[in-house]
């Protein structure tokens, strides 16, 4: 192969150039040095008295990437919502690479399709600049035994409107290079290329290493070529081909210098190198399989060139090299991304869980204890109504007896413990419902959720305090929201006291609300409902107290000499008011026990309620919400893998 001059070479670089050199300029330095060299200046001379020299500008041939009918677009589209979605969860690092997909991805979409951009890598002596002349078909990077020989990436295209792929790849316009091309198949297959050959990646010096892993991020496609010295190199596999596994269908590993092996040891080699690929994970394309493609070449005979060329030929006129490119670093992105969108197992809120955190929480209100409480007061008061007056005054002056010193005290101090109690419970309450909604969640979501959780119940329990002030006022009836005001309305501070305070007062004028409204009433708390047959037995209980009254002031009168002796009738009256009122309050009472278990049954589901409702407020829609923002992650995450074209 003829060697061509710097000025040669600078002349040569046609449209691919950033200042086209002036008319007449560089008459004195033609190419007449060979017979590549003259073909090229007869060339060029033709097309300059036919038309002008066209600069690098696009086209009518450039198109942009517009991945038409595709399936890299939706999911990049689904991406570009992950990650939007995602940023309130996830710090910046975790998406960083995911942004920077998407960022390529919407440059070299609005780039050429019709070029295909394909990096020569490779260390030191491996001959990969060797393999770029021969691929060009003119010395255009330079080759030798001084290391390095490529100082910087340089560009060969065989066609143009590249300049804005080039531009991306920050290759300046004098390391942009034409080649020679002979008008055969070959040749015309591989219009649309374009061939960067990139400095050596074991280089010692770090810039050198920075410019080979920048570009290699850009281009859609590598070729590998490694010699049968450093085929098995580990900073080759670790650092480059491992990580990029899943670009196999994108990369062309050659085994260069083949002509120094013989045949048997050659096969050997190439085996071996097959195994290296296998244990990194790049699939091997073989029987028509897709993967990466391994062949053995020797730049420097020409021996398998030929070979290479028509697969990239093929490769190139596909034009879907960038469309697996991304497709690989969307799968890339993926994976790596998969730890904290992927959970182990069917995270959520079941109805259990629910059910669980409400009856902790009507436990800590003491909703069950409310109820008893409203049951045995409403009994109360059927006594009171109905029972006897002499009993009803026995009763009286036994309470007034009962309140003491130790009494009062306990009063005076169980408060607080119990506030302790109701408090602690409902803290484990949101501890356990937070662990259940948790579960297989990965862990930036789960701290999200547990977030939630702990913000709601920050004001939870001074919520429930609420709800046992209102309680012992009594808490609005149907007439005045009902059940419907639960997430503002407080129910209880703790189990003694809201019993005590649905238990004392209830009810609402309907004679249905266990807990009604105490300022509904003028401010005075209400008694529990009265049922139909109240006033019958009151009536009874009176005339029964009026028989006794009656019988006494007959036998008064007769002793005291007033009214005739007669005892018997006046006995009987007296003994029928004495049975007859007992009796009377021992019906009422036993007519009482439905309506009383009813009506203490609705205090426990009213108070149960409205616990629930301000739990459901503070803490389980929180909750809830945030799994449902990591449902909606998911099913983006899903959509961006599972059409995916790469095998990622």
């Amino acid at each position: 192969m003829t060697a061509v001059t710097d000025q040669g070479r600078d002349q040569g670089q046609g449209p691919e150039r950033e200042s086209a050199e002036e008319p007449g300029k560089g008459e004195g330095r033609r190419w007449d040095d060979g017979l590549i060299a003259r073909r090229a200046a007869e060339a060029a001379q033709e097309g300059a008295e036919s038309a002008p020299v066209p600069r690098d500008e696009p086209g009518p041939q450039v198109e942009a990437y517009g991945l038409p009918g595709s399936p890299l677009r939706p999911r990049l589209d689904a991406l570009r919502e992950l990650v939007g979605l995602s940023r309130a969860r996830l710090d910046g690092d975790t998406l960083a690479e995911a942004g920077r997909v998407l960022d390529e991805a919407s440059a070299r979409q609005r780039l050429s399709s019709r070029h295909t951009v394909v990096a020569i890598a490779g260390a030191t002596g491996s001959g990969k600049s060797t393999l770029f002349n021969a691929l060009a078909g003119v010395q255009i990077s330079d080759t030798g035994l001084r290391r390095p020989t490529t100082s910087a990436p340089i560009a060969c295209s065989w066609t143009d409107g590249a300049a804005g792929l080039l531009d991306r790849l920050a290759i300046p316009g004098r390391l942009r290079r034409r080649p020679v091309q002979g008008g055969t198949a070959t040749d015309e297959a591989l219009q649309g290329l374009v061939l960067v050959d990139l400095p050596d990646h074991d280089s010692a010096a770090t810039g050198h290493r920075d410019q080979v892993d920048r570009v290699l991020a850009l281009v859609d496609a590598v070729i590998w070529v490694v010699d049968p010295e450093k085929y098995a190199d580990a900073a080759l596999h670790e650092r480059y081909l491992r990580p990029l596994a899943g670009h196999a269908e994108i990369s062309f590993v050659v085994l260069n210098q083949i002509d120094r092996l013989s045949g048997e040891a050659a096969d050997l080699v190439l085996d071996d190198l097959r195994r290296l690929l296998d244990e990194d994970g790049m699939a091997v394309g073989e029987h028509g399989e897709p993967g990466a493609t391994v062949m053995p070449l020797s730049a420097l005979s020409g021996a398998g060139v030929g070979d290479l060329r028509e697969l990239l030929g093929r490769f190139v006129q596909a034009r879907t090299a960038a469309a697996r490119r991304l497709s690989a670093d969307v799968d890339a992105a993926a994976a790596r991304l998969r730890p904290v969108y992927v959970a182990e197992g069917r995270p959520g809120l079941g109805e259990r869980a629910r059910e669980e955190f409400t009856d902790r929480l009507a436990e800590a209100v003491g909703a069950a204890a409310a109820g008893q409480a409203s049951e045995r007061e409403w009994r109360r008061n059927a006594g009171r109504a109905c029972g006897t007056p002499w009993l009803r005054l026995w009763r009286w002056y036994e309470s007034t007896r009962q309140l003491g010193g130790l009494d009062l005290m306990a009063q005076a101090l169980a408060p607080p413990e119990e506030e302790l109690t109701a408090r602690q419970r409902v803290e484990q309450a949101v501890r356990k419902l937070a662990d259940d909604a948790v579960d297989g969640l990965p862990t930036p979501w789960a701290q999200a959720v547990r977030e939630a959780a702990v913000n709601g119940a920050k004001g939870l329990p001074e919520a429930l305090d609420g709800l046992a002030r209102n309680a012992q006022a009594g808490a609005p009836g149907r007439g005045r929201g009902g059940s419907g005001d639960t997430a503002s309305t407080p129910v209880g501070r703790s189990g003694k006291d809201a019993a005590k305070g649905a238990g004392k007062r209830g009810s609402g004028p309907s004679g249905t609300d266990p807990v009604p409204s105490a300022a509904a009433q003028g401010g005075r708390p209400a008694r529990p409902p009265r049922p139909a047959w109240w006033p019958a037995a009151v009536l009874a209980q009176a005339s029964m107290t009026l028989l006794q009254i009656f019988g006494g002031l007959w036998l008064l009168g007769q002793i005291v000499g007033v009214l005739e002796p007669g005892l018997l009738i006046p006995a009987l009256l007296m003994l029928a008011g004495v049975v007859g009122g007992p009796l009377v309050e021992w019906a009422c009472a036993a007519a009482a026990r439905g309506p009383a278990r009813r009506y203490g049954q609705e205090a426990e589901r009213r108070l149960r309620e409205a616990a629930a409702g301000c739990g459901r407020a503070r803490v389980l829609d929180p909750v809830a919400a945030e799994l449902a923002r990591y449902r909606e992650v998911r099913e983006r995450y899903v959509a961006v893998t599972e059409f995916s074209t790469t095998g990622g």
